[in-house]
């Protein structure tokens, strides 16, 4: 049985509709990613699946609960701007919103420690909040969405505005909590959510446009790539390369052209033929795997 359903869930303001119609599920002990460029929905629909904003339209369904029930007791929420008491200390902070949680004293302390030891802030504990970095700061947020033992965990945008460190921190440290835990997270960096998701939501223009797990999008997506490096300006060579026959299409993107093919070695030997012939610049040649980048842009335009 999916953990979480939703169906046809829609948000509006005024004239503009943040999210239409989206719907999807998945079931426990995943860690899911929901994709989609800035202003594309994400934070709003993150938002209402936490309680935190009713939905104009649509259903939300946690488990076994009954539709539109409070599911809050069952989420834990990490905003994409986290706001702490900077005078507190690391473990009075998770100690504070763990009695917000209605935990005893007693059990709030001892969640306090063993979650400061999860997130690696054991040693940080009694440092005051003012003085963590980014990184850290994250890392403690991610542990006071923990605190009540929720069955969700959902982090909007959690590595975005971090420093190199802190973003290897967090990741590092959602890599050990999926295996233990059920996470969804928002993210514009597709190289983030390649790296520690099991599925994917792709989300454009408030709707979801395609869903499944990494093989399964791979598989449906998937397309040989090659990728060209030339001495001087690319265009020179685009169109040529655009025209032949085992060439999909093309495009240059951090001074590399880039090219999708329906047959590898068609399209191998005629690039390399070409090059030859007319003594093309070419400074490097790989052959790649299409990117998750370049699945999302084939389902958005597709």
């Amino acid at each position: 049985m999916a953990l979480l359903t939703v169906e046809n869930l829609s948000k509006q303001y005024d004239n503009s509709l943040v999210v239409n119609q989206t719907s999807f599920q998945f079931e426990s002990g995943k860690c899911v990613a929901l994709i989609g460029p800035n202003g594309a929905g994400k934070t709003t629909t993150l938002r209402m699946l936490s309680g935190l904003l009713k939905p104009t339209s649509g259903t939300i369904t946690f488990d076994d609960m009954k539709q539109n029930a409070d599911i809050r007791g069952n989420i834990g929420y990490l905003p994409q701007h986290p706001v702490f008491f900077k005078w507190m200390t690391g473990q009075e902070f998770l100690i504070y919103v763990g009695r917000l949680a209605n935990l005893s004293k007693q059990e709030a302390e001892s969640r306090a420690e063993r979650l400061l030891d999860c997130v690696g802030l054991t040693e940080s504990a009694k440092r005051r909040i003012g003085k963590y970095s980014g990184g850290m700061k994250q890392r403690l947020g991610i542990a006071q969405a923990m605190i009540h033992q929720p069955k969700l965990l959902i982090l909007d945008e959690p590595v975005s505005s971090l420093d190199p460190i802190g973003r290897r921190d967090v990741l590092t440290l959602m890599e050990e909590l999926k295996k233990d835990m059920t996470i969804l997270f928002s993210t514009h960096i597709l190289s983030d959510a390649d790296e520690v998701s099991d599925e994917l939501l792709l989300l454009h223009e408030g709707r979801i446009v395609e869903s499944g797990s990494m093989t399964e999008l791979r598989d449906k997506y998937q397309t040989a790539k090659i990728e060209l490096g030339f001495d001087g300006d690319l265009h020179k060579y685009k169109e040529q390369i655009t025209d032949l026959p085992a060439v999909t299409d093309c495009y240059i993107e951090r001074d590399l052209l880039h090219v999708n093919i329906q047959d590898m070695a068609a399209a191998r030997h005629n690039i390399l033929a070409i090059a030859s012939a007319q003594e093309w610049p070419l400074t490097s040649f790989a052959i790649n795997r299409a990117s998750l980048e370049d699945m999302f842009m084939k389902a958005v335009n597709g």
